[in-house]
């Protein structure tokens, strides 16, 4: 059973589906404004591999991600020509649409370029406005909201458990707020906008019965994820900094509205560092995967990365991180070219033990650098048959989605280009072996034996390299 870390109660904790043998998961998703760039495509990668560890546990799951297509700016910065989507919509010479529609492809391009199985539903939120208001409708009929000028604001009075998975106390947020901006329309500092009345200059609004308007970020998100999976589901994920104020005003708006809890397990993930901040379109530090590609690397390269640190932990990237990653995935590739053919289900001793070590790993809270171990450990185990290790690494790929098989396929190509001997890729593998056991004598006996087939062996400290003697 997979365990993971709920953000709601700080314990790791089994995943006990609400029906059984489907787990029903929402994501939170992009604002699709400009490209994704990798640190938001480390969030969206939680979602992935929580999913993917579900189904090879033999689970199914229903995933639902949001597409943010809404700007939800206040007409303050809409004065002040700040609009994200009007002013990406300005520099591009396209409608605010037109802007939603070109990035929202270029995110679902992305995600595949990652190996991001598609989830089963991606709502728009232009799209569910009716949702949203029905959603308004209730928290005031419940007395957790109130209307102000045509503006719908929530409560945080009127819910007793609003912090809970912040762990904000209102007197807190009461204080934290002395600096900012004051709306005299709030009756707390900490209560939130759940329908903002527009402004002449507004752009994009809707009819409501409030007047016209355009709803806050939060309620998107209440209203798609209780349409599409019920008044209860079982996960959901976005990043650590979602976690407020976003998700704690989603629990306030969902359990307001319903009366009871929505979610059982809240997962974060933590954020990319680049140059020592987290990587954001705000600090001006991000690398896309066109620009990956462009340095010579390839996405998957990225995700194998990402692989190495745990989903709870900040990950420091950078251009040599990302070069050692790509290295070790095409020596992965490399070593499954050469196993050969993939044997059924593995029957050595040897072999089922690794296969428990990387079970034990990937559902212990999704520990992948564990699971990375374990990986290289079965690539130079010579006890496992290497058709066993083949089967074993083809599957636990179903996880991990680095692409092996393709990868592999290519390596074999590659292989058979250089025109390499019969038995040499195997005494090629078998040397760096007993290179990495320190084995000495028998590393030199290989390399008598590859010298015979006409292979020239060459030691570095960047690894091995060899070429074949015409």
């Amino acid at each position: 059973m997979l365990r993971l870390h709920n953000t709601l109660t700080r314990t790791v904790e089994p995943i006990r589906p609400l029906r059984p043998g489907t787990v029903s998961m929402y994501s939170c998703g992009p604002t699709v404004y400009r490209p994704v760039h990798i640190g938001n495509l480390r969030s969206f990668l939680l979602g992935d591999l929580i999913r993917r560890a579900l189904i090879w546990a033999g689970l199914s799951v229903r995933q639902v991600m949001n597409i943010t297509d809404v700007g939800h700016m206040t007409d303050e910065v809409y004065d002040r020509g700040e609009d994200k989507m009007l002013l990406a919509a300005a520099d591009e010479g396209l409608s605010p649409g037109e802007i939603a529609a070109k990035y929202e492809a270029a995110f679902h391009r992305d995600a595949g370029r990652l190996g991001i199985i598609p989830a089963e539903v991606y709502p728009r939120a232009s799209d569910h406005i009716s949702d949203m208001i029905g959603l308004i409708g209730r928290l005031l009929e419940r007395g957790h909201a109130y209307v102000e000028a045509g503006t719908v604001y929530y409560d945080v009075t009127t819910f007793p458990d609003y912090g809970r998975l912040s762990r904000n106390s209102l007197d807190q947020l009461r204080a934290g707020h002395r600096l900012e901006a004051v709306d005299h329309h709030k009756r707390h500092p900490a209560d939130f906008i759940l329908w903002k009345a527009a402004g002449p200059r507004r752009v994009v609004r809707f009819a409501s019965p409030w007047g016209e308007g355009y709803p806050g970020w939060h309620i998107e998100c209440s209203a798609m994820s209780i349409a599409y999976l019920g008044e209860r589901f079982d996960v959901h994920t976005g990043g650590v900094d979602l976690t407020f104020p976003h998700h704690e005003d989603e629990i306030a708006q969902s359990e307001g509205a319903l009366g009871h809890p929505v979610v059982t397990t809240w997962v974060h993930g933590d954020h990319l560092l680049f140059s020592g901040q987290k990587m954001a379109k705000s600090s001006g530090n991000v690398w896309t995967l066109d620009r990956l590609e462009e340095e010579g690397h390839q996405p998957l390269d990225f995700r194998y990365l990402c692989l190495t640190s745990r989903y709870r932990r900040q990950l420091r990237f950078s251009n040599d991180a990302l070069t050692a990653a790509g290295k070790a995935r095409a020596r992965l590739a490399a070593h499954l070219a050469d196993w050969g053919d993939p044997a059924g289900a593995p029957e050595t001793p040897a072999a089922k033990e690794w296969d428990m070590r990387f079970r034990d790993a990937v559902l212990d809270d999704l520990d992948f650098p564990r699971a990375v171990t374990v990986v290289w450990g079965l690539a130079g185990d010579e006890r496992v048959p290497r058709r066993e290790r083949a089967a074993l690494l083809l599957d636990w790929d179903r996880v991990l989605g680095l692409g092996l098989a393709a990868a592999a396929g290519e390596a074999a190509a590659a292989q058979d280009a250089a025109g390499l001997p019969a038995g040499a890729a195997e005494l090629l593998e078998a040397r760096s072996a007993a290179r990495a056991q320190r084995d000495w004598a028998e590393s030199d006996r290989l390399r008598d034996a590859l010298d015979d087939l006409g292979v020239e062996v060459s030691d570095t400290r960047q690894g091995t390299t060899w070429h074949v003697r015409r």
